[in-house]
């Protein structure tokens, strides 16, 4: 082990972020293993090793006991010879023999060279896993790459070209009925970063609520400077969406802010959806003003809450009632995710 080992050492800390301290310690475990195979003793625990960085040495002993009656050499060592390793050796005491390391020396050179790679392998992914964990829940961009036809799954290039960073986007996070290609930009959102046999690896969604979030605060530079909040939104992915938005600022409409002038803004997330349907409803701390928006296209005429449940019972015209239910319940459903009440849908004539 010579003075460049070390200088290697010391450029993986630097170049690498891999500590020098983990690296001699991990290097110490990989030489005792490679030791004990040697000497044919898989559970020695009287080997140790002693690296030191400043004068760029490692070192190896075999700790043993003084005895007159030696029966286990590798253990072991006589008065006598122990004497001839530290001349203040006594009996019933311990001496540290050193390891010869001229007919270790390939073995442990061998074992360092497979720890230092693995070492350098393990704080790439450390490194990439920090790296991708700071961009959940963001939206990114990027260009389809392929399909797998096993699974389903879509792997987008998210790099920006090089290759370097291909995110997965699983079946269970595709838009139904939605037919991606290879080549297609996409916008999608970052789920999690997470460590497969493939090393580190983005998931990514397109059904999401997120999703939606993300793509209003970059259409919408009154969400993005914090004058309308998205309160909640509820979403089936490729069908419909609910949005429920905000203003504290009296002067600003927050449902107009969100549409656009002429719809511009609100259709360019619609493009990008592939058409799905977007609702803007305006948040309201009053919970029979926010359940009736949610209920948007249909009119309503009255919301009683149920006492101490989180549940109300909505009238509605009676040529209003399909409409305020939704195709198979969607549109009942979609609002009562968005506001977090059950409802109950009654029509006019009935009550």
């Amino acid at each position: 082990m010579n003075a460049e080992f070390f200088d290697a050492i010391s450029d993986l800390e630097r170049e690498k972020g891999i500590p020098s301290k983990h690296m001699l310690e991990s290097i110490s475990k990989a030489l005792i293993a490679a030791y004990r195979r040697e000497s044919g003793n898989s559970e020695s625990t009287n080997v140790f090793v002693e690296p030191d960085m400043n004068k760029k040495t490692i070192r190896m002993f075999v700790r043993k006991l003084v005895t007159d009656d030696v029966l286990d050499p590798s253990c072991e060592i006589s008065p006598e010879e122990a004497r001839k390793i530290d001349p203040r050796a006594e009996l019933n005491g311990f001496v540290d023999v050193a390891i010869d390391t001229k007919r270790f020396t390939r073995i442990a050179a061998q074992t360092a060279k497979q720890v230092i790679i693995q070492g350098i392998r393990e704080a790439e992914r450390g490194k990439a896993l920090a790296e991708y964990s700071q961009k959940e829940r963001e939206l990114m961009s990027g260009s389809v790459t392929r399909t797998d036809p096993r699974n389903g799954n879509v792997y987008i290039d998210i790099s920006g070209g090089n290759g370097s960073n291909e995110a997965v986007l699983p079946t269970s996070e595709q838009i139904h009925g939605e037919q991606l290609e290879d080549g297609d930009h996409v916008r999608v959102y970052v789920v999690e970063a997470r460590e497969s046999a493939r090393g580190v690896q983005m998931v990514v969604s397109r059904t999401h609520p997120g999703l939606v979030k993300r793509l209003f605060e970059m259409e919408v530079p009154e969400i993005s400077d914090g004058t309308v909040q998205i309160k909640s939104i509820s979403r089936e992915a490729g069908s419909r969406t609910k949005l429920a938005v905000w203003s504290a600022d009296p002067n600003v409409d927050p449902i107009g802010a969100c549409v656009g002038a002429r719809g511009a803004r609100v259709e360019k997330i619609v493009e990008e959806l592939r058409g799905e349907k977007i609702d803007i409803i305006k948040y309201s701390d009053d919970p029979t003003e926010y359940v009736a928006a949610a209920l948007s296209p249909s009119s309503v005429v009255s919301v009683e809450l149920i006492d101490d449940t989180k549940s109300c019972r909505v009238i509605v015209p009676d040529d209003q009632l399909s409409l305020a239910i939704g195709r198979e319940g969607q549109n009942a459903r979609l609002a009562a995710r968005l506001t977090g009440y059950k409802i109950d849908i009654k029509p006019l004539s009935q009550v």
